[in-house]
């Protein structure tokens, strides 16, 4: 089998609306498993981008999240966003556990008790909205408010906290080269800040979602104290992240495609299928996330990796597959279901992934509902789209209706 010589160079900044990466697209052509340098980190890594490869490389045994832990991988970000700690640096059966652990916070029945009080906060954010009257930014009056609200309610996270706690996740996904010291120092202020918060907690439970965390048991298991501080801390942030920017990120597509809008808005129960397809369409962040290392040498089509290579996977890319997806650069709200990697996939898909389509599905519902006439209040390229961290998102999104 062949290994590959040509090296890549892909700072994956690529920030025009939600378009396509074309430096991904290309890879994805040209060089499906292709080795690649980045903005940051030491050497070189693999990055796979066909759906079946990266369902190869996040299941199978021989790729290792735990042996990233030390080494300064190739990165989009000057520091790793990623605790030494967390689950997502933990492979089976040890992130098993801890996914048992978490994932009793997550059961369908408990997302199902949380749409009351989400609800509420949609419709009071919404009556907030009408009251400013149009024209809106859909941004300052839902996407930046509902997720933190939500998560930071099911946190019981104080709401004077809450704007510097956000400042902070904000801190630690910035790109830019002068931001290291920055996300350096967020990042610390943030474990200290969870690490307090926790204590108290495993002192004295409430009802929140921490003190769940802090109580539950696996038979004689439990999260111990570094696991519990860095679980909270990870759920606070990525527990708001997807759908603070997908929220908006949906809204705008759905708008600038009025064809399929207009099939939404005739068949409103389609909406959790719809919402699907969205989430797999669009690519709501840049590049990739947290590598793998692979324990021997593994082939994947005419490629051999070898033992100890860093190797990237690409969610997006793998979401326009077209050998898993028809016509996958169409957004079809009448697609037929099918599994997509928004959330990851493997030991390491999002545990949290329920209550964020819960938040999206009462969002947008309730949104299309209310404002029967959305539009957007200005042309589409003149909205402005962030261009500082790995996420992708319109600072504002001005809306009429």
């Amino acid at each position: 089998m062949a290994t590959s010589d040509a090296v890549h160079h892909c700072p994956f900044d690529f920030a025009e609306g939600l378009d396509f990466d074309p430096t991904l697209r290309q890879l994805m052509t040209e060089a499906p498993v292709a080795r690649i340098t980045m903005s940051y980190g030491e050497g070189t890594a693999w990055l796979v981008t066909r759906y079946e490869d990266v369902r190869l490389v996040t299941t199978d045994r021989r790729f290792s999240r735990a042996a990233v832990t030390g080494r300064d991988f190739p990165r989009m970000t000057p520091a790793p966003i990623v605790q030494s700690e967390s689950i997502n640096l933990l492979d089976p059966p040890a992130s098993s556990r801890l996914r048992r652990l978490v994932a009793q916070a997550f059961t369908a029945p408990k997302v199902e008790r949380m749409k009351p009080a989400t609800q509420r906060i949609v419709d009071r954010l919404l009556d907030e909205m009408a009251d400013h009257g149009p024209p809106a930014d859909l941004v300052h009056h839902l996407s930046s408010q509902l997720p933190l609200t939500t998560i930071c309610e099911v946190l019981d996270i104080p709401e004077a906290d809450r704007p510097e706690l956000r400042r902070r996740a904000m801190a630690m996904m910035a790109t830019g080269p002068a931001t290291k010291e920055a996300a350096v120092q967020a990042k610390a202020e943030l474990r200290d800040y969870f690490a307090e918060l926790t204590a108290a907690r495993r002192a004295n439970p409430g009802e929140d979602l921490i003190s769940s965390l802090a109580t539950a048991r696996d038979g004689e298991e439990r999260l111990g104290t570094d696991e519990l501080t860095v679980m909270a801390m990870v759920l606070m942030m990525t527990g708001h992240d997807t759908s603070t920017y997908q929220l908006s990120n949906i809204t705008y597509t759905l708008l600038t495609h009025p064809e399929q809008l207009a099939k939404l808005r005739a068949r409103p129960e389609k909406l959790p299928d719809a919402l699907e397809e969205l989430l797999r369409y669009i690519p709501f962040r840049k590049g990739v996330g947290i590598p793998r290392i692979a324990l021997e040498d593994v082939t994947i089509g005419d490629v051999t990796i070898r033992a100890n290579d860093t190797v990237h996977v690409s969610y997006l890319a793998a979401n326009r597959d077209p050998a898993r997806f028809t016509e996958p650069d169409e957004l079809d709200l009448d697609r037929p279901p099918a599994p997509h990697m928004t959330f990851g996939w493997g030991a390491h898909h999002c545990i949290g992934s329920p209550l964020a389509v819960m938040e999206l599905q009462l969002a947008i519902g309730t949104l299309l509902s209310r404002f029967p006439d959305l539009r957007l209040a200005v042309p589409a390229e003149d909205v402005r789209w962030n261009d500082e961290s790995i996420w992708r998102y319109p600072y504002e999104l001005p809306v009429t209706w």
